[in-house]
């Protein structure tokens, strides 16, 4: 029963998740499997009102309103944007948790379920977006060229060369190195690895790398040593952490609860009209954080400081950019 549950509320999280419009209550049972068994009306009632009430619990921010005023009865939906959360920080053993639920994630039951609800979300319908299908599925992102050429190496067990440019060296050099593994560490990925070159173990900062990594050798000629811990390893490559900056930002009213949790409210202030919170919030890292906040839209305002405010401003002006295929003018 336990597992029924739980496969319950992973499809009712994908199906608000996927769809723009709000579902009532009825509509979600005829598109939910594990709702149309209810032997009654009062059984199905009773049902979703629990499951509404833990994913309260849980923290899944749940929308309620209708898609016009001719509409007789109030929907659900969740906001993309309030469910995702930023970047996180992960110990090690934190790290092999997330990695036990992204198995169960892989399992052809869940994976079966969700394809099916989505299916018959379509088929009632509904209009899905498309790139929420996989935003329940833990994603591993980065912007480094070279971040699929180094994780195909090491999955692969090969050898790997790249030209590399160390700090105050305007000439890269060439690297041959066994490749141990991958890691994010304070919002860098770092390659780790033994140096053949330099016949000693060292790590590589993706963002230094200035070409295409190349693979060369027998496949599973490299293994990562039992002993080695590549996050202490990087940890002690960069040990010091950037100053954190402090930022105060408008956000409207029950809105962006992903950042909320982040930040400290402080007052309130009225801007364009729209009521809404000032909120404090520490940053070690602006410039990624940008998109971050960017991705909130018009629900959320930088009000300072002014580097990480216009940093938005072009964030927004380049998705503008991208949607409509011409060039904005900031």
């Amino acid at each position: 029963m336990a597992t029924a549950r739980a496969e319950r509320l992973v499809n009712l999280v994908l199906c608000l998740l996927s769809t723009r419009q709000y579902l009532t209550a009825e509509g979600i049972r005829r598109i939910v499997p594990g709702y149309a068994d209810a032997p009654t009306d009062e059984a199905f009632y009773r049902t979703f009102e629990r499951d509404k009430s833990e994913l309260r619990d849980l923290g899944v921010p749940l929308e309620i309103g209708r898609n016009s005023a001719f509409d007789s009865v109030d929907g659900y939906r969740i906001a993309r944007r309030d469910y995702e959360l930023a970047d996180i920080g992960l110990e090690p053993d934190e790290a092999a948790a997330v990695a036990l639920a992204l198995r169960l994630w892989d399992s052809p039951e869940l994976t079966g379920a969700a394809r099916g609800a989505l299916l018959k979300l379509r088929a009632a319908g509904v209009e899905v977006d498309e790139r929420a299908s996989g935003a329940i599925e833990p994603r591993v992102r980065t912007s480094e060229p070279a971040f699929p050429a180094l994780l195909a190496a090491v999955q692969s067990g090969r050898v790997v060369s790249f030209d590399y440019r160390r700090p105050n060296d305007p000439q890269p050099r060439t690297r041959t190195v066994q490749p141990w593994g991958v890691v994010s560490w304070r919002g860098r990925w770092y390659l780790v690895g033994h140096d053949q070159d330099r016949e000693a173990t060292r790590c590589f900062r993706l963002s230094r790398i200035t070409d295409r990594p190349e693979a060369f050798g027998r496949a599973g000629a490299v293994s990562r040593p039992e002993d080695v811990d590549l996050l202490k390893l990087v940890a002690g490559v960069d040990r010091d952490p950037p100053p954190a900056t402090s930022a105060r930002l408008w956000v409207e009213q029950g809105r962006a609860q992903g950042l909320r949790r982040r930040a400290s409210v402080v007052g309130q202030q009225r801007l364009d009209g729209v009521d809404g919170d000032v909120l404090e919030i520490e940053l070690f890292y602006p410039d990624s954080a940008a998109s971050w906040i960017a991705g909130y839209g018009p629900d959320v305002v930088v009000l300072e400081p002014d580097v990480l405010r216009k940093s938005v401003h072009e964030a927004h002006l380049g998705t503008v950019a991208a949607f409509s295929g011409a060039e904005v003018d900031g």
